[in-house]
């Protein structure tokens, strides 16, 4: 990891400014609090930040005009998404902006730190993978392996894939995994587990491979072939 990267805050409100600020520099990034979207663009050329978190409600277009023009110039930094509610068309929208991953409000310090070292922190150099089939999840990349073609996973993407390959076969509830992969303090909408899963389905079966994960009605989902 670079030393002391920098995390650009755009546009965010003053208390989520002020704790993000404190806990990344605790952590050792280098947070760097710019006011307006429309100067963010500048900064980005001028300092190469690692990532920038944008907060979607206040930025409004200008969040997403500002993600365009940044994949416009070929930059591929880091831009997450901050909002204030965890649904389908607000996925969709960031995604189609050219946001990586979005941040569920109320700001949690562990949250945005967890997220952070996800995207942030180097690869390990040990080896480690996970093999359903043909599917391989590489657990040092964090990435999907289709017929040896690495596909990225978002943070909850490979954490939610993880934990169906640790349980192959095996029948999980939804409650087990909003309480496995989201946590007990999970206060997103109730549809967070369909919105993932119809990603990992697209990413799953973007090479023409049959369906892995499987709706059991009433119950959750299961990792099986057929």
């Amino acid at each position: 990891m670079l030393l002391n990267p920098s995390i650009f805050l755009v546009q965010m409100d003053e208390l989520f400014s002020q704790r993000a600020s404190i806990d990344l520099t605790e952590a050792g990034y280098n947070p760097v609090i710019i006011p307006h979207s429309k100067q963010a663009l500048i900064e980005v050329e001028k300092q190469q930040p690692a990532m920038i978190l944008i907060d979607r409600q206040r930025a409004g277009n200008f969040g997403f005009t500002l993600c365009q023009e940044i994949r416009q110039q070929g930059n591929q930094v880091l831009i997450i998404m901050v909002v204030d509610r965890e649904t389908l068309e607000e996925r969709v929208a960031c995604l189609e902006m050219g946001a990586d991953d979005y941040l569920l409000q109320p700001y949690r310090s562990e949250t945005l730190l967890k997220l952070v070292r996800f995207y942030l922190t180097p690869p390990e150099t040990n080896q480690e993978q996970l093999q359903f089939g043909e599917v391989i999840l590489d657990l040092t990349t964090r990435q999907l392996l289709l017929n040896h073609k690495a596909i990225n996973l978002t943070m909850k993407e490979f954490e939610l894939l993880k934990y169906f390959m640790s349980y192959p076969r095996e029948v999980l509830s939804r409650d087990k995994i909003l309480e496995q992969v989201w946590g007990y303090d999970f206060q997103g909408e109730s549809n967070v587990i369909e919105v993932y899963i119809r990603y990992l389905r697209l990413k799953l079966e973007s090479e023409g491979h049959k369906r892995l994960i499987h709706t059991v009605r009433g119950v959750g989902y299961v990792l099986r072939e057929g």
